[in-house]
């Protein structure tokens, strides 16, 4: 156990726990995504979280079959969820396991990287059950490109190039099948529907 108290994380503090292993994952399958949105908020608070900043983000997901599929995410700043926002910063390619990073919201949208997505059911305002997507987790990116470079939390501007994990801008080849990316292509891009 730590002996740190818990408490709400600001913008740019340091985090270090890692994510991603405390919770089951549902079998609907791993996608390649893009940060299309991202948005400061305020948590109001509830029973088991204290009131804090929350990240409200837009994602792209992007299903061989239906296209690109908008997924709403959201993450608590607060110590408590420390190891979900070192998930997401490692799935972006911007945090290794094990090391502390200072969240770069700057470097967020238009970031890339693998999530593994789940579907969840719910009761809407009317109580009829309905279901819909969620991220189950990010999946880090040196495990997606082992040995590949972690990106720096902080990179300097880039303009087009190749992409790889975590990277703003650039060609992403998403044609090949199981997900892979080719780092290493010139010219092209990516097109809904390659996969």
């Amino acid at each position: 156990m730590s002996n740190q108290q818990e408490r709400e994380l600001g913008w740019d503090d340091t985090i270090q726990k890692d994510g991603g292993g405390d919770f089951v994952v549902l079998p609907s399958g791993e996608y390649n995504f893009t940060v299309k949105k991202f948005e400061r908020g305020r948590f109001a608070g509830s029973e088991k979280m204290p009131a804090c900043n929350q990240a409200k983000l837009e994602l792209a997901v992007h299903s061989p079959e239906h296209g690109d599929v908008t997924i709403s995410h959201t993450l608590l700043l607060h110590t408590k969820t420390e190891g979900f926002l070192s998930n997401f910063f490692a799935g972006i390619g911007q945090k290794r396991k094990g090391e502390p990073l200072r969240m770069n919201w700057n470097a967020v949208t238009g970031a890339r990287g693998r999530l593994k997505l789940g579907i969840r059911t719910y009761k809407d305002k009317e109580g009829q059950e309905r279901q819909g997507n969620e991220v189950k987790t990010f999946i880090a990116a040196e495990e997606v490109h082992p040995g590949a470079q972690q990106q720096p939390p902080f990179p300097p501007a880039q303009q087009g190039g190749n992409w790889n994990v975590g990277q703003q801008g650039g060609n992403w080849n998403a044609g090949q099948q199981n997900g892979n990316w080719n780092a290493g292509q010139q010219g092209g891009g990516w097109n809904a529907g390659q996969f």
